[in-house]
C-alpha cells in the first residue's frame, strides 16, 4: 500500500512540475516587449558598391522575421516597429589560393565575402530608439566554378542571409 501512495504522490508531484514553468514560452513567441508583435522592415540603403545588396539584404530580413515567428511581418503603416538599415560595407577577399605553372600563374581557388550591416529598430511616432544601431556582419565563402558573377551573387545572398539572421536575433531576443 506504500508502493502505491509514493507512486501516486511522486505522479502528482511530476504532472505539478511539468504544468508550471518559468513563463517563457518555447517557440513563436520572442522575448520583445509585450506590446511589440509586428515589425516592419524599411528600405535598406546601400553604401557600397556592390549591386542588388540592399534588395538582397531587405529580402533576406523578411523571409528571417517571417521564419522566426516571434514577430509578424506587416506593411511599413500598420506595424508595431521599424526597422531600418543599411549595408555600410562589403568586402571579398581570397581565402585559400592556388597556383599553377610552377607559381607562375596566380589564381585564387576560394574567396571569402563579408557583409556589414547597421541596423535599428524604432517605433513610431517615439523619439528614442526601441533598439539602438547594432552593427552586425555576415560572411560566406565561395569558389569559382564556371561563372564568376553568379558564384558572387550566390555568395552575397548567404552572407545577407547570414547577416539577417544575426539582426533578426538581436531584435526579437536582445532588446
Amino acid at each position: 500500500m506504500t508502493c502505491c501512495k509514493i507512486l501516486a504522490l511522486s505522479a502528482i508531484l511530476a504532472a505539478t512540475a511539468l504544468s508550471s514553468g518559468c513563463g517563457y514560452k518555447i517557440g513563436a513567441r520572442s522575448l520583445m516587449h509585450p506590446q511589440v508583435k509586428s515589425i516592419a522592415v524599411a528600405e535598406v540603403k546601400n553604401d557600397t558598391l556592390e549591386m542588388l545588396a540592399a534588395s538582397v539584404m531587405r529580402q533576406q530580413l523578411c523571409e528571417r522575421f517571417q521564419f522566426d515567428g516571434g514577430l509578424k511581418l506587416k506593411n511599413l503603416g500598420a506595424s508595431d516597429c521599424v526597422l531600418y538599415g543599411k549595408i555600410t560595407k562589403v568586402s571579398n577577399m581570397t581565402i585559400r589560393e592556388d597556383s599553377k605553372d610552377n607559381d607562375i600563374t596566380y589564381r585564387p581557388a576560394e574567396f571569402q565575402l563579408s557583409v556589414t550591416f547597421e541596423f535599428s529598430v524604432l517605433i513610431p511616432g517615439r523619439g528614442e530608439p526601441l533598439i539602438p544601431t547594432r552593427s552586425v556582419v555576415g560572411s560566406a565563402t565561395y569558389q569559382i566554378l564556371a561563372d564568376p558573377a553568379v558564384s558572387r551573387a550566390n555568395a552575397l545572398k548567404q552572407a545577407c542571409l547570414n547577416a539577417a539572421k544575426l539582426a533578426v536575433e538581436y531584435t526579437t531576443e536582445a532588446w
